[in-house]
């Protein structure tokens, strides 16, 4: 038999290390769930299923199991719990580093929401278990998907909205764990549910696609903004998400902060009406942006206005946010955005501006077609000094007075509108400042909702919003 030499040995030592080293690197997943998560109703689940395309997006570096079984739900005193199953024991046994649970939907359904009240109580024992793993896993709760059944026997939308949706956050809330809103981003696709509930293999991608992101984006889990906040502060959930209500210079301000700060610090500023359709503001928080507001109403982006949120701004960055600011203003508030954009372009990422108002004399002047609003122009003329309405109509500091001074900062701006809005007529706001924007070669792109009027704003699925805001941030 032929020895081995001492230098063959120290090889195939440094081999046998090196291949060890390799299989530790290899991240395990263990998907826990339904029959979405199983990949029910597809052709081939084991191809199709979400777990397995995340497997795909992956790749080798990562080891992704699914262990999704039909119609469970996270109640455990009923016949039908999750954590009564064979695959539940798998997965705890299956040493993971990352667990996703996607659960929910069959306790929407009858005869299970009758016992609803258990449930923040079971999904808490469900996260634990897991939680208590040698492993430690990091654990992301996955919001339900849309549905659209309509048997109300059966797991229609309304009973998940009403029902799982703000459980699942307020579990997320008290035991501060990531969630993945995977509800909004399959909100408007029914073509992709055949059967009204479990997406298609096109559906299941979107689900992988989100989850993929989700793991693989680089963030700082050690920062946390609330220790550079110096003012007193109280902490509530913003849709699962901790937010610090405090005082900023006599000023109401409120700061959310994601469970892991996206890589650069990102955040966006929301000018004015808090929490109203926040499902980019929610999408964003899922990504790892921060949620700023300071309360500046009703200013009218007047110098008061812009003088104050210098300062917020100053604050957030000493804080150790992005320089740069992803502005997002609802009806009035395009006036207090654009106002301090054009003020501050080296600061601003981005504009998105929702049924916007661009010319004071539209609204609430109500000048045009709209009918205005009497209280809301008389504190106008108050906020910028005017007695008369003759002087007032002479205003030259709208948004689309100031457009060669916005096209300058060079920032790309999005607008929503809906078509039929008879509040903030698109024609007196949005269609002038966007020709105006485009002759001046500057960066705006407008979603049309036809039919739409006012209200609602944003989109159901923010998915184009959200999209807008990851492009102008490098994402």
């Amino acid at each position: 038999m032929k020895k081995i030499s001492p230098n063959h040995c120290s090889v195939l030592v440094f081999l046998l290390i090196h291949i060890s080293v390799i299989a530790q690197k290899t991240i395990r997943i263990s998907c826990v769930g339904n029959s979405i998560t199983a990949g029910s109703r597809l052709a081939h689940p084991e191809k199709e299923a979400y777990p397995a395309q995340l497997q795909q997006l992956l790749g080798s570096g990562y080891e992704v199991k699914n262990f999704g079984v039909g119609g469970r739900t996270v109640i455990k005193d009923c016949d039908r719990s999750y954590m009564a199953t064979p695959a539940y024991k798998e997965a705890l046994n299956s040493n993971p580093d990352i667990v996703t649970i996607k659960l929910g939907t069959n306790d929407s359904r009858l005869p299970y929401r009758l016992q609803i009240d258990s449930f923040i109580a079971d999904y808490k024992t469900l996260v634990r278990s897991f939680q208590n793993l040698p492993s430690h896993p990091r654990i992301i709760l996955l919001l339900p998907v849309t549905s659209y059944l309509t048997d109300t026997m059966r797991q229609t939308e309304q009973a998940i909205a009403k029902l799982i949706l703000p459980r699942i956050r307020q579990v997320a809330f008290e035991e501060k764990l990531e969630l993945i809103d995977l509800h909004s981003i399959t909100a408007d696709m029914p073509t992709t549910f055949p059967d009204s509930l479990h997406p298609s293999a096109s559906g299941a991608a979107i689900l992988a696609k989100r989850v993929y992101e989700a793991v693989t984006s680089k963030t700082d889990k050690t920062f946390d903004i609330f220790k550079r906040i110096k003012a007193p502060f109280t902490v509530s959930s913003f849709y699962g998400y901790d937010c610090a209500d405090f005082s900023f210079n006599g000023r109401k301000a409120k700061i959310v902060k994601p469970r892991r700060a996206a890589e650069g610090k990102p955040w966006i500023w929301r000018a004015r009406f808090w929490g109203v359709e926040p499902q980019t503001d929610i999408a964003l928080l899922d990504r790892g942006f921060h949620l700023v507001y300071c309360d500046v109403a009703e200013l009218f982006g007047n110098a008061e206005a812009v003088a104050a949120w210098n300062k917020f701004y100053s604050f957030l960055q000493k804080a150790g946010l992005s320089k740069k600011a992803c502005m997002e203003g609802f009806s009035r508030g395009g006036v207090y955005v654009y106002s301090w954009a054009a003020q501050n372009a080296g600061k601003v990422a981005c504009v998105y501006v929702d049924a916007p108002v661009l010319d004071v004399k539209s609204w609430p002047g109500g000048k045009g077609s709209s009918k205005g609003s009497a209280a809301d122009w008389s504190t106008f003329k108050k906020d910028y000094g005017y007695t008369t309405d003759s002087a007032t109509i002479t205003f030259k500091g709208n948004p689309i007075d100031k457009v060669a001074q916005i096209v300058k900062g060079g920032y790309p701006m999005l607008h929503v509108v809906g078509d039929a809005d008879d509040v903030v007529p698109v024609n007196e706001n949005t269609a002038i400042f966007e020709q105006k924007v485009l002759a001046l070669g500057g960066k705006i792109q407008v979603i049309h909702k036809p039919g739409v009027n006012h209200h609602p704003h944003s989109l159901a699925n923010p998915a184009p919003i959200v999209d807008f805001i990851l492009k102008a941030t490098g994402r």
